[in-house]
């Protein structure tokens, strides 16, 4: 596998209404904040991808040698200071089945649905696991 770039796209099912999410930069700034209505948010995160896989660009966190995640901010994190929620949700992407990210070759995404909502009905945060496993759409 030489250097490429492919598109992830993590779709949240059952998002807060009125709550604001974004992805969130290296630096920890929002970036593209949409507020939530009734229904799903999808961000699409460009993922740069070396031999290894090796992951890498704007949106891509690092912890340790091996986890390499996406963070998905929400509330304040998300740029709305007037928020009762600052939350991030952890979204892992190092241990993406190689098979797929072979087939994630533009115009084809990557695909996630993860839970919009924690138990209690607030924002999902913290490290969330997709609903359903990954898979290659167009």
């Amino acid at each position: 596998m030489s250097k490429r770039t492919i598109v992830l796209r993590l779709v949240i099912e059952d998002p807060v209404p009125g709550v604001t999410y974004s992805l969130q930069d290296k630096k920890g700034a929002p970036v593209n904040p949409v507020v939530a209505g009734d229904a799903a948010l999808a961000f699409d995160v460009p993922v740069q991808i070396a031999p290894g896989p090796k992951f890498g660009g704007e949106f891509v966190r690092q912890e340790g040698k091996e986890r390499r995640f996406v963070y998905i901010a929400i509330g304040a994190q998300a740029g709305d200071p007037s928020s009762a929620w600052s939350r991030r949700a952890k979204i892992d992407i190092h241990d993406l089945p190689h098979e797929l990210l072979e087939q994630a070759v533009a115009p084809k995404a990557l695909v996630c649905r993860l839970p919009g909502r924690a138990k209690d009905n607030s924002p999902a945060c913290a490290t969330i696991r997709p609903v359903v496993g990954w898979h290659v759409m167009d």
